[in-house]
């Protein structure tokens, strides 16, 4: 396995955890981050359909199965990925790390993706 290989592989595994982990504790602790949400300005309703698309995200991209829908869910990542970083940093709650982690693994993961699959 060559170098680009292992580092896509671990940078998506770290990115695709993340995004996980996040939309676990949306599936999980729904009313929690409702409130984090509606803290923040952000219609609460969204918070499941939010943990379905991670969870739909994730999938497109380990799977590889559609290049057109792997590309949405790396945008979609990005996209949420910077809006909470956003956020926590105006919260000042000290959760912008994961948002932090988040964008450099999905960064690394894409260029990586590009290097490795000649995409």
């Amino acid at each position: 396995m060559n170098t680009n290989k292992i580092i896509y592989w671990i940078s998506t595994i770290v990115m695709c955890g993340v995004f996980a982990f996040s939309a676990s504790m949306y599936f999980t602790k729904t009313e929690m981050v409702r409130g984090f949400f509606t803290s923040l300005g952000y219609p609460s309703y969204i918070v499941i359909p939010l943990a379905i698309a991670k969870v739909l995200g994730i999938i497109a991209i380990l799977t590889k199965q559609s290049k057109m829908l792997m590309e949405w869910a790396y945008a979609g990542f990005l996209i949420d990925a910077v809006l909470a970083l956003v956020a926590h940093q105006v919260a000042e709650d000290g959760g912008s790390m994961f948002s932090i982690v988040a964008i450099i693994s999905l960064i690394i993961s894409r260029v990586s993706y590009s290097r490795v699959y000649r995409a």
